[in-house]
């Protein structure tokens, strides 16, 4: 008798030392967990900008990592520079007032274009003969794996003149590079070694 009654409390120590031992190994999973989530729920609560209006109502914001929207901004920023530079219209001040705003966009090297048409007349005769010109830019290529950023872009070019209209293929090359963000540079890019490595003509057809 004596045996078994010692054979009976071994065996309810060893299941007290099994039972807590699961006790201890369910403690350490629900402390694991609250640890995980408690960082979690921090870190999404960083991800947060609470925006007072007016002192009146609370808006929430969700902040977004810059880096997500570069490819998008890169690939708009050379569009609207395209748009700007080359859609001319028959009115000097309207001509001047694209080139500057697209000048905040690139450096020098598309002023050298610049003076380079403008020395061969190009505007002049835009005006002169009350021609319109509009681009419609198809697609714009970025490298991002490499920086500064090669950049290609493909457009049409649409010269439109009394009798006809000319449409012109239109490739440039350049890099991109980043800069400070202003009202005149919102995305914050500046495109260097911009060249126009084809515009050629498409077709013409008669108005």
């Amino acid at each position: 008798m004596e045996f078994k009654s010692l054979k009976n409390i071994e065996s309810s120590f060893r299941q007290i030392r099994f039972f807590a031992m699961v006790f201890v190994i369910l403690c350490a999973i629900i402390v694991c967990y609250a640890l995980w989530y408690s960082y979690s729920f921090a870190e999404a609560q960083r991800q947060k900008i609470y925006v007072l209006d007016g002192g009146k109502s609370l808006l929430l914001a969700l902040s977004q990592d810059l880096s997500q929207n570069r490819p998008v901004e890169a690939r708009d920023h050379v569009k609207r520079f395209h748009e700007l530079f080359f859609t001319l219209s028959p009115d000097k001040d309207a001509i001047e007032s694209n080139i500057q705003r697209a000048l905040f966009l690139v450096d020098k090297s598309a002023f050298a274009y610049y003076k380079d048409l403008t020395e061969k007349g190009y505007y002049n005769r835009i005006i002169s003969g009350n021609i319109n010109q509009t681009i419609a830019v198809d697609s714009v290529v970025c490298n991002f794996d490499h920086y500064p950023y090669q950049v290609a872009a493909y457009a049409r070019q649409m010269i439109i003149r009394e009798s006809n209209i000319t449409e012109r293929s239109l490739v440039s090359r350049c890099i991109l590079i980043n800069s400070v963000r202003s009202d005149n540079n919102p995305h914050g890019f500046i495109m260097e070694n911009f060249e126009v490595v084809e515009n050629r003509d498409l077709r013409i057809t008669d108005r």
